[in-house]
């Protein structure tokens, strides 16, 4: 009987390990938009979906010298940018969308333009998740949005 009971446990235990292994955090329609020649700066766009809350602490890319989480915001009539030192809060099962014009990363020392139709790795570092790579499809300059054909048949990577 009790060796019947510890079976039940451990397999309840291992259930609910598996369970929890499977709801991983999705990152879809990274993108960002071209950039002159001579730009030192440019910005990539993403959607993230988390199934238990998280935050996403950090970016980097081998595209810049370094990227950082920013955030823009009107204030008495003038566009502030400010980056987000505390990173971006992730709410369970909500999605979370850095665009243009909001949250955002900003690639900060470009080592070179980015090309519409070109893409490039951008690690993403989660709180509790870790960091994962995805990869970011280059749209035409001034582009809103991943889903405007502005890119091509570019694949996002998840």
């Amino acid at each position: 009987m009790r060796s019947r009971l510890l079976a039940v446990a451990a397999s309840l235990l291992l259930a609910g390990a598996a369970a929890a292994q499977t709801g991983q955090i999705a990152v879809k329609e990274a993108w960002a938009r071209a950039t002159p020649g001579g730009a030192e700066t440019g910005g990539a766009y993403l959607t993230i979906v988390s199934p238990t809350a998280d935050r996403l602490v950090s970016v980097s890319t081998p595209v810049a010298a370094k990227a950082e989480l920013h955030t823009m915001s009107m204030e008495g009539g003038v566009m502030k940018m400010r980056p987000l030192e505390r990173g971006v809060e992730l709410p369970a099962g909500q999605p979370v969308t850095l665009k243009p014009g909001g949250m955002h990363v900003m690639l900060l020392g470009l080592k070179q333009p980015l090309h519409q139709g070109q893409s490039f790795p951008l690690t993403v570092t989660f709180e509790k998740a870790g960091s994962r790579e995805v990869t970011v499809s280059v749209a035409k300059p001034g582009a809103m949005g991943p889903g405007s054909g502005d890119m091509g048949n570019m694949p996002t990577r998840h």
